[in-house]
Formats: C-alpha cells, sequence, structure tokens
C-alpha cells in the first residue's frame, strides 16, 4: 500500500512504531522495520554513547530503514542530532515542536523530520518551519496527551497543513488504518499496540497487567508530573492523587535520586529539563522533580516489571487488545485486514 508516507521514508507500509521509552528499543524498532514498518527508537532514557550503540545496534539488525525519536527541549538535544546525522539515521521524530535550529541542521543533513504534534495550530506552525510530515495524537493516544479525540483533530489537521499526515491515538488494527486514510491521512502511528508484541521487551507480567486492562481501566492524570497524562490506573497514581505536597515532595527526591544515579544526570541537568516541561504552566516544586524524572517511574514498569512502584503509560485501545503478535504477524494482519475493508467499502457502492 503506497501513500506519501511510504514514498517519504522509504517503508513498505504506512505504519509508524511510536518512540516509547524504555519500550522502543533496538529490538522491537528492528522487528517493526523488518515487518515493513517505520520503527521509532526512543533516545530520551538513553544517554548519547547509549543512543550510538543502539543506533548500531538496530543497523546490525536490519537494513530497513528507521526513526529516532529526540526531546526538543533537551539540553543535548545537539549532540543527539549529530549522532543521528553521523550514523545515518532516516527520520527524526520529536515528542514536542524542535526549534527551527535543530530542524535546519537536520533537514541540511537530509534527515526526514516528523513532529508529533496535538493541535492543528501546532501542525500549522511546524509545517511553516519545514517539517516533512507530522504525527497527529488525539486524547486517545497514552502518554502525555491533549482533550480533543483522533476523529475531531486528525481532519482539522489534514485540511490545515500540505505535508503528509500520520494519525495517532486510538489505533490498533486494519480498520483503523482504513478510517485514517478515509479522512485523508497517509498512515497511523502506534504505541500500546507495539508494546503488546512478543518482540517488545516489557516484562511478561506487565503486559499482563495491560491485557487485563478494560477501557476503564485506562485513566488521565495530572499527578505525575503536572501535565494531563494518560496511563493505567496503578498504585503509585492512586497515591501520588492522594498525597499531601510533603509527602509528595519526598518520594519526587527519592526518586529523583535514583534516576540520577541510573543515568548520570547532574542535579542541575534534571532541573533544568524538569523546568523546562514546567515554562508556562503551574507546578509545584515536586512535579518539577517527577517531570525530570519521569523516565525513572516508566523504567520501574517497563524494565523492572514492578507494576507497584512505576507508571504505565498506555493508550485507551489497551482495553480491547488481547494478544501478543511478533510486529510482522501484526503488521501483516492490519494491512490485510485495511485493504479487506477497502475492498469491501468499494464493493458496497
Amino acid at each position: 500500500m503506497e501513500t506519501p508516507l511510504t514514498r517519504l521514508v522509504g517503508v513498505r507500509h504506512p505504519i509508524v512504531q511510536t518512540g516509547m521509552g524504555w519500550v522502543a528499543g533496538p529490538r522491537l524498532v528492528s522487528a517493526t522495520a523488518n515487518a515493513g514498518a517505520l520503527g521509532i527508537l526512543a533516545s530520551a532514557t538513553m544517554t548519547v554513547d547509549r543512543l550510538r550503540a543502539a543506533i548500531r545496534e538496530v543497523k546490525s539488525r536490519t537494513d530497513a530503514p528507521f526513526g529516532v525519536n529526540l526531546r526538543a527541549d533537551a539540553s543535548d538535544a545537539g549532540d543527539r542530532v549529530s549522532v543521528m546525522i553521523d550514523e545515518g539515521v532516516r527520520v527524526a521524530s520529536f515528542a514536542l515542536a524542535p526549534s527551527r535550529e535543530l530542524m535546519a541542521g537536520l533537514k541540511e543533513a537530509d534527515v526526514v523530520v516528523i513532529p508529533s504534534i496535538g493541535a492543528r495550530r501546532h501542525a500549522e506552525k511546524v509545517a511553516a518551519w519545514g517539517a516533512d510530515a507530522v504525527i497527529v495524537q488525539g486524547g486517545e493516544g497514552g502518554g502525555h496527551t491533549g482533550e480533543v479525540a483522533t476523529t475531531v483533530l486528525l481532519p482539522q489537521v489534514v485540511d490545515a497543513v500540505e505535508i503528509p499526515v500520520v494519525a495517532a491515538g486510538g489505533f490498533f488494527d486494519g480498520r483503523g488504518l482504513a478510517a485514517a486514510l478515509a479522512y485523508g491521512a497517509a498512515g497511523i502511528a502506534m504505541g500500546t499496540r507495539f508494546l503488546l508484541t512478543s518482540d517488545s521487551t516489557v516484562p511478561q507480567a506487565v503486559k499482563a497487567r495491560y491485557l487485563a486492562a478494560t477501557v476503564r481501566d485506562v485513566t488521565v492524570t495530572t499527578a505525575v508530573d503536572g501535565l494531563p497524562h494518560r496511563m493505567l490506573r496503578t498504585e503509585l497514581v492512586d497515591a501520588l492523587e492522594h498525597s499531601g505536597r510533603v509527602r509528595a515532595l519526598l518520594r519526587a527526591v527519592r526518586r529523583a535520586a535514583g534516576y540520577r544515579k541510573l543515568s548520570g544526570t547532574s542535579w542541575r541537568r534534571m532541573l533544568q529539563d524538569g523546568r523546562a516541561l514546567r515554562h508556562g504552566k503551574d507546578l509545584t516544586f515536586s512535579q518539577v522533580l517527577l517531570a525530570a524524572n519521569t523516565p525513572m517511574l516508566l523504567k520501574a514498569s517497563m524494565v523492572d516489571g514492578r507494576t507497584d512502584l512505576g507508571v504505565m503509560a498506555s493508550g485507551q485501545v489497551a482495553g480491547v487488545i488481547d494478544d501478543l503478535p511478533s510486529c510482522a504477524e501484526l503488521v501483516e494482519r492490519i494491512m490485510k485486514e485495511a485493504e479487506e475493508t477497502c475492498r469491501r467499502l468499494t464493493a458496497s457502492r
């Protein structure tokens, strides 16, 4: 199935696996790429040296195109861009809109730039700056999310920009891909659906927790870092929502210390990153710390399997997923179902 997305990035199928911290590592990304979709390596939870090693590991596992997701507000974003360019990475994606300067450097090196956005005006801004495509995430999506549903946001953005638009938030099967294409999208992006594959390195007990969830078990909370964050309801989420300021601050400091030890990040750098997330928002100091070390909260679940101590970012689709196919099986199934859906709709005219 050829679309503006497949032509832009050189993949066989208009499907993107999003860059999920601690989840989208070399194994998942290479399995996605080998399945003919676009795998995105998550770099925010890696040091710069680890990022280089991870890129090389993906390249050793596949000859297909793949991308790297970057935090545009990270203090070392420029170093990470240099690594990507040095290693010949084809695609750069961003959870937040990159600066004009960062985007210009990538485009000068012929890297395809695909920011993720959650509002029409953001899509218009990055398109004017030269973005090659955008991923549009509606409120159904996991992690930091907005309030507008994909079915409302997607057609707004498709009508507003002339670059390829990739739909995210609420997609898990071929019917969703067909629907996105009908709206004018060039493909779909999925996080939770790829997390729940046999190629994902997330512990089996954690996957079981996702599979057992209903749509009502997926919640949006601001208790973790002050921003709307869609995740599974866990013991930690309950504790944060019911903690007083002193208790929340102590919990934040303890977890920040753990993240600092793991990542080698200085306290100064952590606070800078936290303040960058705080910009324009009314966050407490404990929320600034939690914002800076949210990767540690994700690691507790996604790597260590401690669902009682960590957060579990999740799209609403977790409530309707009940199996763990390989990436190859998943992509093949989605494409077959999408093609059958399109044929059925054409035949019924």
